[in-house]
């Protein structure tokens, strides 16, 4: 014990008055003898003391020669550790990046704690975990969940990707990365659809050429053709969360369900119906494929459709189990082509109105494209 005090002591006395280069090669020495060489117990108590003394140097030249020391490994004293990486940034850069010993306990009461730069620091760690991942989500800034999505060795949930998409949704380059990911949750990439809409509803100059109403109805027609497209898209199990996402936002409208039903988007549709009406999904399935006409508008009904719109909805159910058979190619033409034809000397009004005018923009836009790819293999 007298040993290491003396050693200790005769440390003290020395970096009173030695000048910052010194000290800080000093520092960087002791912590590689620290790790590197032959010490008796007593020893490594004293060399640790020194160590913790110089966490108090005033200049960080020194205290960063001691990080680069010994943030890289695993035998360093962890309570050093700890304190470099709440030092400023240039100290704590190795030992945020680089240290073994910091849990992820430590890294996201880091991220929660420290600054942006500290929160930098850690998104761009070689590995970065979920639980770490998810509090970077949770609390970082554009930059530093730039810096999250870019790094190949981050594991992000896709709890924490929707939770980007909600924050951060609106930045541009946040945005582009989270979209370029086969990860990507179908309601997280919903919400970046709504995103760019909303950037688009506020621009001065396309509300000064359009007009902020028909700006509207513009963007939101779009955003749910997107939806439409994207829940065609996706895997079965991502449907039940899709379609909760959309009806706790208010998409499950009976414009947006005809316009998925039309498009023949049949396991979403059904998802949708489950969700609605909290019936088993092998019911509502058999009801749709196969049920009755009273069977099938009876369950529409149920799911919170009006009686005049639960007939047009059976109605497409028909037409599409009809089309389905005959032309599975070309689905969404024949079931809005029928059902204008069967609807449209009704005195419609109202949401009836407002749903056969979607079926007919749908129709309009299917002929469009039927006459695009008529003249493609036309000119070929």
């Amino acid at each position: 014990m007298l040993g290491r005090r003396v050693i200790v002591e005769a440390f003290l006395r020395w970096i009173e008055t030695a000048k910052t280069g010194d000290r800080a090669r000093a520092a960087n020495a002791l912590g590689r003898a620290y790790l590197q060489s032959e010490m008796s117990a007593d020893e490594r108590a004293a060399a640790e003391m020194a160590m913790t003394f110089l966490l108090d140097d005033p200049s960080p030249r020194v205290r960063l020669a001691l990080a680069e020391a010994i943030a890289w490994s695993p035998d360093a004293p962890r309570n050093l550790i700890l304190s470099l990486a709440e030092d400023q940034p240039e100290v704590a850069c190795h030992a945020v990046t680089c240290s073994p010993l910091l849990s992820d306990a430590d890294l996201v009461d880091l991220a929660a704690r420290g600054n942006g730069a500290t929160r930098m620091l850690i998104a761009a760690r070689v590995h970065v975990t979920r639980p770490v991942s998810a509090a970077l989500a949770e609390v970082g800034d554009e930059e530093e969940l730039l810096c999250l999505l870019e790094n190949d060795g981050a594991v992000i949930s896709s709890l924490s990707l929707k939770r980007i998409a909600e924050r951060l949704g609106d930045c541009c380059d946040v945005r582009n990365l989270l979209l370029e990911r086969s990860d990507l949750p179908a309601d997280a990439r919903q919400l970046l659809t709504q995103h760019v809409s909303n950037a688009l509803i506020g621009l001065p100059l396309a509300q000064a050429a359009i007009g902020l109403q028909r700006l509207q109805r513009i963007s939101r027609e779009a955003t749910e053709a997107a939806i439409v497209s994207i829940a065609g898209d996706i895997a079965p199990r991502e449907i039940p969360d899709l379609v909760q996402h959309l009806r706790l936002n208010g998409w499950l409208t009976p414009s947006f369900l005809m316009h998925a039903l039309c498009a023949g988007k049949v396991d979403f549709f059904a998802g949708a119906i489950v969700d609605l009406t909290a019936c088993s999904e092998r019911r509502v399935r058999s009801i749709l494929a196969t049920g009755r006409m009273h069977a099938v508008r009876a369950l529409y009904e149920s799911a919170g459709l009006p009686r005049d719109i639960s007939v047009i909805f059976v109605e497409a159910t028909m037409l599409w189990r009809d089309a389905a058979r005959k032309a599975p190619g070309s689905v969404l033409g024949n079931v809005c082509g029928r059902l204008l034809e069967k609807f449209r000397h009704h005195d419609a009004h109202g949401a009836i109105s407002e749903l056969l005018d979607m079926v007919e923009k749908l129709h309009v836009n299917e002929q469009r494209q039927s006459a695009r790819v008529y003249a493609a293999l036309a000119a070929a």
